[in-house]
């Protein structure tokens, strides 16, 4: 299948991060782009924290040039995490091994195999261009000792499936299932792209727990507002939470 029209592609063998290589790339390169990096020296997790990049795994990121409020920018994360789902049904094939983890994972067979951080500048009110970084475990995972206590724990694709998919073309899958979800968010809104993303949604209906960093909340996951809030049911109220990480 034919990579996107009007996506620009560039691979790189090794980078610091292809979140500060797309950055620095943007200054001149017309958007929207796909970086692609073989080798990371420096990758990075969400709040700074240090991402694994075993030689075959897939690290790539795509950089939006849209000037928008940081809420509606932020709601790219569901956007990627349905292209993610998609492309991964596609190189492989298993429809119900992957589930979306709020707010920005992919989990295969319950273990998280794909994320996604979101990084940009402020422009006034808006923010732009949007930067989108995806890692994904391809051929290896990080040992459980590397990762937060409690955390979900990491897999590979090739661990858990027996099936080996290089990046590019992961990068080709990923690109082809982002681009017409990016025309719909675009045109549409944020409801399609939530009611989608809730029908693959990890543990809904069910009792997790949601650290903010000044509180931990303990509640029924019930469903997720037209802002990208996790709703949780506690013992005494719905609770709207607009960024904590969960955990099971």
């Amino acid at each position: 299948m034919p990579w996107p029209e009007g996506y620009g592609r560039v691979i790189c063998q090794e980078v610091g991060s292809t979140l500060d290589e797309a950055v620095r790339l943007a200054q001149a390169e017309a958007a929207p782009f796909w970086v692609l990096a073989h080798r990371q020296t420096a990758a990075r997790g969400r709040r700074g924290r240090p991402w694994a990049m075993p030689e075959g795994n897939f690290a790539a990121t795509l950089v939006l040039r849209h000037y928008q409020a940081p809420g509606v920018a932020a709601l790219r994360s569901f956007v990627m995490s349905l292209a993610l789902r998609e492309a991964f049904v596609e190189v492989c094939g298993r429809e119900d091994a992957f589930a979306l983890k709020w707010p920005n994972d992919v989990l295969l067979r319950g273990g998280k195999v794909a994320g996604i951080l979101l990084e940009s500048a402020g422009h006034g009110r808006a923010v732009g261009p949007l930067a989108i970084g995806v890692g994904v475990n391809l051929v290896a995972a990080p040992k459980p000792d590397e990762v937060e206590a409690g955390a979900i724990p990491p897999v590979s694709l090739r661990e858990t499936t027996g099936q080996t998919v290089g990046a590019e073309v992961f990068l080709d899958a990923l690109a082809r299932a982002y681009a017409p979800l990016e025309q719909q968010f675009s045109t549409l809104g944020f409801a399609p792209i939530r009611a989608a993303w809730l029908q693959h949604a990890a543990r809904l209906g069910e009792t997790v727990v949601a650290r903010t960093g000044r509180e931990e909340i303990t509640g029924t996951f019930e469903d997720v507002d037209s802002s990208g809030n996790l709703m949780l049911r506690t013992s005494k109220e719905l609770r709207a939470i607009a960024a904590a990480d969960v955990f099971f």
